[in-house]
C-alpha cells in the first residue's frame, strides 16, 4: 500500500493541468496526514464576539475524557490598513476576511492545521503515523479572523489609498474574542491538569501575547506554552530593527488598552519584555519558542515594509539579529525552551508544528561530513553529530517530561539534500497556496 503511495506522490511531480492538479495535491495530502482529523466539534458563539468585518466570531471546542486542554490560537497574518485587512494583500494579509463559516473545522487549514491538534505525527510512505502527547486531549480551537494576533481592541476605518473602493469598518477584537473563550474554556472545563496554549505565524504571537490572560482565566494545575514562529522580538530603541513593526501595531491595534492590565514586569516601551513577563510571572510553567532561521513569511511582515534595503537577503540578515538577541534573552529563564531548526521548504520554512513534522527536527551540532561518512548516504553532506531531535521527541520531553530543551541549529543544508523532502515540500505548498 504504501509503495503505490510513493508511485502516486511521484505521479504527482509529473506536469498535470492547473485544476487537476490542485484536486491532486488536496488528495494527496489527504493522504499524507491520515485524513487530518474528523473530530465532533461544537461551534460556540458568544455575545460580544466578532470578526474584523463585523460577522459573529466562532470558536469550536471538541470534549474528550483527558483531564488535558489545548488552547489553539491559529494563524494567518496581520492587517494595519486597507489593503491588508480587506484581503487585497493576499498572502501578506490578514486570514479570513469574510469571517468564519459554519463549517470552518471541515475545511482545508483547520482540518490539517497541525500534529497537535491531530494528536499524531501523519503517516507517510514508508513512515507510521506516530501520536503524540496531544492525543485524545480536549481542545478550544480559536479560528483567526481579526488581523490583529488574537489581542486587538480597536475599532479602525481604513482608507483605500486607490480610491476605488469605499472605506472598510475593521474591528480588531482579538482581545475580547480570546478572554471570552479563555472564560468559557474555564466554565466548560473545570480542574484542567495540563493547559498547553500554542498557536503558530499570527497563532504564535497571540500565544506569548495572550498567555497570561489565558493562563489566568482557565487557572489550571500545570501551564504549557509553545509558540510556532511568531517571535516577539526585543526593541528597546527606536532603532531596533523589530521597533517600526511593533509601533504600527501598538497604534491600529490600540495595544496599550490590552498591555496596561499585565504586570510591571512588561514594559509597553519594549514588546519583547512580554518574553520576561510570562517566564517571571509563572516561574513553574515550561515556556518555548520554536520556528526556523530561515523563516521568510514572518520575517517579511517584521521588515519588509519597515526596512530598507529589503530584498530577501537583508530580511534574513534582519531577522537572524533579532533572533540572536531573542535567544539571549531567552536564555535567561530557567523554565524557557527553544527549539530552532535552520530550514526546511515547506511554507517558505514558516511553522515548526504545521501539517507535518518532517523537516522539524534540530541537531545541536549539525556539521559537514567527515569523508568516511559518506558511504551510507552519498547524496547527503551533512550529519548531526549530538543528537537530532525530532519534534514528536521534543515535545514529550517539554509536556511529560517537565524538560527544558534548547537547541538553536547552526546553518546547513541537510534538509534541502533529503530526497523525500524534494517531492514532498512541492505537494505541501501547493496545498497551501504557495
Amino acid at each position: 500500500m504504501r509503495s503505490l503511495l510513493w508511485m502516486s506522490l511521484l505521479a504527482l511531480t509529473a506536469p498535470v493541468g492547473a485544476a487537476r492538479a490542485e484536486v491532486l495535491v488536496e488528495g494527496i495530502v489527504d493522504v499524507l496526514v491520515d485524513g487530518g482529523n474528523n473530530y465532533a466539534w461544537q461551534k460556540v458563539t458568544l455575545p460580544g464576539t466578532k470578526c474584523g468585518n463585523g460577522s459573529q466570531y466562532k470558536f469550536f471546542v471538541h470534549r474528550t475524557n483527558s483531564p488535558n486542554l489545548l488552547f489553539m490560537m491559529e494563524g494567518g497574518g496581520a492587517c494595519w490598513d486597507y489593503d491588508s485587512c480587506s484581503g487585497r494583500t493576499g498572502i501578506l494579509g490578514a486570514a479570513n476576511p469574510n469571517g468564519i463559516a459554519d463549517d470552518y473545522m471541515t475545511q482545508f487549514t483547520a482540518k490539517y492545521v497541525s500534529p497537535i491538534v491531530n494528536g499524531a505525527d501523519p503517516g507517510l510512505p514508508f513512515r507510521d503515523r506516530k501520536d503524540i502527547v496531544t492525543k485524545d486531549w480536549n481542545i478550544v480551537y480559536m479560528p483567526y479572523c481579526t488581523g490583529d494576533v488574537h489581542i486587538g481592541n480597536n475599532t479602525k476605518v481604513y482608507s483605500d489609498t486607490t480610491g476605488g473602493q469605499a472605506p472598510l469598518t475593521w474591528y480588531h477584537s482579538g482581545y475580547t474574542n480570546t478572554l471570552a473563550a479563555a472564560n468559557y474554556a474555564k466554565q466548560n472545563f473545570p480542574g484542567v491538569q495540563k493547559l498547553l496554549v500554542t498557536g503558530y505565524s499570527a497563532g504564535g504571537t497571540s500565544t506569548s501575547a495572550g498567555y497570561y490572560f489565558i493562563r489566568k482565566a482557565i487557572n489550571p494545575a500545570k501551564g504549557y506554552m509553545i509558540n510556532d514562529s511568531g517571535p516577539i522580538f526585543m526593541a528597546p530603541n527606536a532603532n531596533s530593527l523589530s521597533r517600526p513593526l511593533h509601533d504600527k501595531i501598538r497604534s491600529s491595534w490600540n495595544l496599550d488598552s490590552v498591555f496596561s492590565q499585565l504586570p510591571a514586569s512588561f514594559s509597553i516601551s519594549d514588546m519583547g519584555t512580554i518574553n520576561k513577563m510570562v517566564a517571571t510571572e509563572f516561574p513553574n510553567d515550561q515556556l518555548a519558542y520554536t520556528g526556523y532561521t530561515m523563516d521568510y513569511n514572518y520575517s517579511r511582515y517584521s521588515y519588509e515594509r519597515f526596512k530598507t534595503p529589503n530584498d530577501e537577503a537583508s530580511v534574513h540578515a534582519y531577522w537572524k539579529t533579532d533572533q540572536d538577541a531573542f535567544v539571549n534573552e531567552l536564555n535567561k529563564y530557567n523554565n524557557f525552551s527553544y527549539f530552532i531548526p535552520h530550514h526546511r521548504a515547506i511554507n517558505a520554512s514558516h511553522c515548526s508544528t504545521i501539517i507535518t513534522f518532517v523537516g522539524a527536527h534540530a541537531c545541536q551540532r549539525m556539521e559537514k561530513k567527515y569523508w568516511y561518512e559518506y558511504a551510507s548516504s552519498p547524496w547527503q553532506s551533512w550529519a548531526c553529530h549530538s543528537e537530532m531531535v525530532p519534534m514528536d521527541v521534543f515535545l514529550s520531553r517539554f509536556i511529560n517530561g517537565n524538560q527544558r530543551v534548547r537547541i538553536y541549529e547552526p546553518a546547513n543544508n541537510y534538509n534541502n539534500e533529503d530526497a523525500g523532502m524534494s517531492i514532498l515540500a512541492p505537494l505541501i505548498n501547493g496545498a497551501l497556496g504557495g
